[in-house]
C-alpha cells in the first residue's frame, strides 16, 4: 500500500548497482584506484624517465667523443714529417644534428616529468603533450637514422666512391659512437612505446567509450 501511495522509493535493483559500480571505476571517472591502476598509471613516468636518461647519455657521449691520430706524412732526408688528425663531432653536420636532437628529447622529457601533475589535471595539456611525443620522436628518429648512416660510412667506406673506412686509425672515436647510437635507438624505441600507451589511453577515455 505505501509503494502505491508514493510514501516509499523501491530499492535500486541488483542490475542498477552494478551499472553504477561499472560507472564510476573507469579509467576517466576513478576516484579511487586499485593498485593495479597505479602500477598502470606509472607506465609512462617510468618509460619517460628511461627515455630522457638514454637521450641524455646519447648526447653526452657523442658530444665528449674525441680522437686524435699521428701519421707520418712524408720524410726529408732521414727526418719524418707527421701530421696529427682529430676526429671530433663537430665536424661532421650528421653528428651535430645527433647531439642537439638527443638533448632536445632529453630536457623535453625532463620537462614533462617535472610538470606531469598538470598534465594529468587537464586533458587538454594532456592531448597537446601527446602531440609533442610524436615530434619528438621524430626529431630523434632522424637524427639516429642520420648518424647512423654516415657511421656506417666511416666503418665501412665506400669502394664505389673510393671513401676509405676511419675506424682503423679512430677505433676508441668509433666505439664510443656506436655506445651513443645504442643508447639514441634505444630512446626512439621507448619514445614510440610512450606514443602508444598515450594513443591507447585517449581512446579508451574518449567521449563515447
Amino acid at each position: 500500500m505505501d509503494l502505491e501511495r508514493g510514501s516509499k522509493t523501491p530499492p535500486p535493483s541488483a542490475p542498477a548497482v552494478a551499472a553504477a559500480t561499472t560507472t564510476t571505476s573507469t579509467c576517466c571517472g576513478n576516484k579511487r584506484p586499485q593498485l593495479r591502476d597505479r602500477l598502470v598509471a606509472l607506465q609512462p613516468v617510468v618509460l619517460r624517465a628511461a627515455a630522457a636518461l638514454a637521450t641524455a647519455a646519447a648526447a653526452a657521449v657523442m658530444a665528449l667523443n674525441a680522437q686524435s691520430y699521428t701519421a707520418v706524412v712524408a720524410i726529408v732526408g732521414t727526418r719524418p714529417l707527421t701530421q696529427t688528425f682529430t676526429a671530433k663531432f663537430r665536424d661532421t653536420p650528421a653528428f651535430v644534428y645527433f647531439v642537439i636532437a638527443n638533448a632536445i628529447a632529453a630536457a623535453y622529457n625532463l620537462v614533462v616529468l617535472l610538470v606531469r601533475r598538470l598534465i594529468l589535471r587537464r586533458r587538454m595539456v594532456g592531448l597537446v603533450v601527446h602531440m609533442l611525443d610524436m615530434v619528438i620522436m621524430a626529431l630523434l628518429a632522424t637524427g639516429t637514422a642520420t648518424a647512423a648512416a654516415l657511421a656506417e660510412l666511416g666503418k665501412n667506406g665506400n669502394v664505389h666512391a673510393r671513401w676509405n673506412p676511419i675506424c682503423d686509425r679512430f677505433g676508441s672515436f668509433c666505439s664510443h659512437g656506436g655506445v651513443a647510437l645504442a643508447s639514441s635507438f634505444t630512446g626512439v624505441a621507448l619514445m614510440l612505446a610512450l606514443n602508444l600507451l598515450s594513443a591507447a589511453s585517449n581512446a579508451q577515455c574518449s567521449p563515447g567509450q
